[in-house]
């Protein structure tokens, strides 16, 4: 259930992977995650970023405040950001960085999930995302 996208930005940009959606309203949401490989010395490890992906299939415009969680290998979840914004009729934004955080590159699963809230709606179900490889 996975797709990988990727962005043109440059070499050196790691891949971008999202999860299945959720939706809030008229709002589409997608978690998507990526983990690009860094150095501390000899030791590798992955700083890991939580995307969102946001589509209005609505007529008009809508204000959407959103969250994002990492969890290491099944263990608790922690918040890596929030924000908000705004998302015009029709448009598709992202994905775009909601938090980033730094895990060891050992093969354990790491789990994003995010969810969203359109003005004058209720939070979306989590939409998750999860990678266990360090990109370059």
């Amino acid at each position: 259930m996975l797709t990988v996208l990727t962005i043109p930005t440059s070499a050196q940009a790691a891949g971008v992977a999202c999860g299945g959606g959720a939706s809030t309203g008229r709002v589409s949401v997608n978690g998507c995650i990526s983990a690009e490989r860094q150095w501390f010395g000899d030791v590798p490890y992955r700083e890991v970023t939580a995307y969102i992906k946001l589509h209005n299939t609505g007529p008009r415009a809508v204000a959407v405040s959103f969250e994002a969680e990492k969890s290491r290998n099944g263990g608790p979840w922690k918040k890596v950001g929030n924000s908000r914004t705004t998302v015009g009729a029709g448009q598709t934004l992202g994905p775009t960085a909601v938090g980033s955080d730094t895990e060891f590159c050992d093969g354990q699963k790491v789990v994003v999930r995010v969810h969203a809230k359109a003005a004058g709606g209720g939070w979306s179900n989590w939409s998750q995302a999860s990678t266990k490889q360090c990109q370059t």
